[in-house]
């Protein structure tokens, strides 16, 4: 239960990040609306998420993936630069979420 809402949980952050690009600093209503709404369903989910799973697993999980995410949705949809140092910074992102796990951080 808790990975699934931690799931919900990541992928309102991710959509919130992605709307607030968006948004134009928060000038334009609908994507500023949808800013807001996900990350009060992101927060809501995490804080439930928290209930079974120790805090540094679940933020670990969060952050690590929702900065990958965040990052390649980035170079995919929104015509950022790609770069060598980009993948090696999300795969090291994404290693540290694993060591974190396996290292005993639950």
């Amino acid at each position: 239960m808790g990975y699934g809402l931690l799931a919900g949980a990541i992928v309102a952050e991710v959509a919130a990040t992605t709307a607030m690009k968006y948004s134009e600093g928060f000038t334009r209503l609908w994507p500023s609306l949808l800013t807001v709404a996900g990350y009060l369903i992101a927060f809501s989910l995490l804080a439930q998420t928290l209930k079974t799973l120790s805090v540094g697993t679940a933020y670990a999980i969060w952050a690590g993936i929702g900065t990958a995410a965040v990052a390649a949705i980035g170079m995919i949809f929104l015509n950022e630069s790609t770069s060598v140092a980009k993948f090696a910074g999300i795969g090291l992102v994404i290693a540290g979420v694993v060591v974190l796990n396996t290292a005993g951080a639950h």
